[in-house]
């Protein structure tokens, strides 16, 4: 349990909120949503005493164990992969080294005879003698290969990092857990695997997240950051959502009615308690969900991007011819071979594997950027493509401002530009920043107003939901339901795949998996399963 009582966090003169009395209880998932700097992660600074709040005090249950994902990865580049999950329990680990030393010493005292025998009591009490195997099984459940668990840390790779450091925050079952982006970079299988563990995890969570599936698994509570408070609500981040926009709809329709809107509002809640029932965080939502007040319910502040695509021509029939095709990696792993298909008029077709890398690959040899080490494709002569790479880097290391960088791809004139801009959230003096200076978030969305400027009539997209807020996110994804051309895409955000695709396409060492349904049904189908376990293999 987790207490927060008249907590305040101000910069200078910069209040990001105040008074924020709340308490998070066992059992519970707390997701923390808000506007990009509205403050999500520095809460969870204030909560782990990583940062002192201005104001209040954060109290934990007694005897209670606090567990937070380290954003550090270079913090442990000397310890083994498996010494660094055990760390995460911090008590254990200091009975673990004061326990070695002493069963090393030379000159063992009946002193240390005595502390031993406490300190075997204290390391059983704890569950020490299953430690190993438990941070083993944890590093297992994440990816990490038994064979990489004696390495050291600093000898692992980026994404390897994030998955050991979450491990880390996992592993002796803390009573409370603060997570800073646990899903960044891990893989589909991976996230769906962690949504496991915490919908059966009995204590205290709090999560901030982009992915919306995930924190619509996981959360029984949303945190809304908002109005420069901190506001707590029963339900996941899709009932917070639909809300919101449902009480934006009704607070710009001044005629209707009072009594009108709290009808529709409880008739939403209804609903909604009724969905909950078949989710796996059941009971203390649904409970709270019944009695929530219809006065709670409020628009928020955010601003979502206008992130509209349009066609300039109708597309043809013939869309895209692929035979054949292999990509081999520069250190020489294959990363897929005898891939071919056709794309049909109004596909919406994403892209998946094991290897991140081939979908890269692939997507760069059919915009001519990479060469292919086998087969062919063609396009057909009524497409217009527009892409959006995985790495964006080259485009942005030019001293342009934001409007003559847009005015290279396409034709208008500085009015036009704007506009496109202005779509984006960029207004005022923003326009007049220079391109090399932009964070992640703003490059995303200069790229995606440049795919707008072509009006394409097939979009190809390699993970766009890299560094994009969930604001972003959201108007994105709402766009490319209703977009009538067709989609090629690669991505790790479920809900983008669940809502978007029409067809799936595995790309595997050893050929490909073509199946028209959608997401759900294709990782929960056993047949599906059996065949990409053997088609992996078979170039294992």
């Amino acid at each position: 349990m987790i207490t927060l009582s008249n907590i305040a966090v101000q910069f200078g003169k910069r209040v990001l909120y105040k008074d924020v009395n709340m308490k998070f209880t066992s059992g519970n998932i707390y997701g923390i949503i808000g506007a990009n700097g509205a403050g999500k992660s520095t809460l969870l600074k204030a909560i782990s005493g990583e940062l002192e709040a201005t104001k209040g005090t954060v109290e934990l249950g007694p005897g209670e164990r606090l567990s937070v994902l380290s954003q550090d990865h270079f913090q442990y580049d000397q310890e083994t992969v498996l010494n660094t999950v055990l760390m995460g329990h911090t008590t254990m680990w200091d009975v673990m080294r004061e326990r070695e030393a002493l069963y090393s010493k030379a000159d063992f005292s009946d002193e240390d005879g005595i502390r031993v025998a406490e300190l075997e009591e204290k390391f059983a009490e704890m569950g020490g003698y299953e430690a190993e195997s438990d941070a083993a099984a944890l590093l297992s459940g994440l990816g990490i290969k038994e064979a990489k668990h004696n390495q050291l840390m600093g000898e692992l790779s980026g994404k390897e990092k994030v998955r050991v450091m979450l491990a880390k925050a996992l592993f002796g079952n803390p009573d409370n857990l603060l997570l800073d982006e646990p899903t960044n970079d891990l893989d589909l299988d991976t996230v769906q695997w962690l949504e496991q563990y915490l919908s059966e995890f009995e204590h205290t969570v709090l999560v901030v997240s982009h992915d919306r599936h995930f924190l619509d698994c996981v959360c029984t509570h949303t945190v809304d950051i908002d109005f420069g408070k901190v506001t707590m609500f029963a339900g996941n981040y899709s009932f917070w959502y639909q809300s919101s926009q449902l009480a934006l709809r009704q607070a710009q329709n001044q005629k209707a009615k009072a009594e009108e809107k709290k009808k529709e509002l409880e008739e939403f809640i209804r609903r909604f308690s009724a969905n909950v029932a078949k989710s796996k965080q059941t009971t203390s939502r649904k409970k709270m969900l019944e009695k929530l007040n219809v006065e709670e319910i409020k628009p928020s502040t955010r601003k979502y991007p206008g992130i509209i695509f349009q066609m300039e021509r109708e597309p043809g029939n013939q869309i895209l011819e692929v035979e054949g095709l292999k990509a081999v990696s520069d250190d020489g792993t294959t990363l897929f071979d005898n891939v071919s298909f056709t794309i049909e008029k109004g596909d919406k077709v994403v892209f998946l594997s094991r290897d991140p890398r081939a979908m890269t690959a692939l997507f760069e040899i059919i915009n001519g950027n990479r060469q292919a080490q086998a087969g062919t494709f063609s396009w057909g002569i009524t497409i217009t493509t527009a892409y959006l790479p995985l790495d964006n880097t080259d485009f942005f290391q030019s001293n342009l401002n934001l409007v003559d960088w847009l005015s290279q791809f396409g034709e208008g004139n500085e009015v036009y530009f704007k506009a496109f801009l202005g779509r984006m959230l960029f207004s005022g003096e923003e326009v007049l920043k220079k391109v090399n200076v932009l964070s992640g978030g703003e490059k995303m969305r200069c790229m995606i107003a440049r795919m707008q400027l072509k009006n394409a009539n097939c979009l190809i997209l390699d993970t766009p939901t890299n560094h994009l807020d969930l604001e972003s996110i959201q108007a994105f994804n709402n766009n490319l339901k209703l977009f009538k051309g067709n989609i090629l895409f690669a991505s790790h955000d479920h809900e983008f795949i669940q809502t978007v695709a029409t067809r799936i396409i595995e790309l595997t060492p050893s050929g490909i998996i073509d199946k028209l349904m959608d997401y759900d049904d294709y990782i929960s189908n056993d047949a599906i399963h059996e065949q990409k376990e053997k088609m992996y293999a078979a170039n294992a």
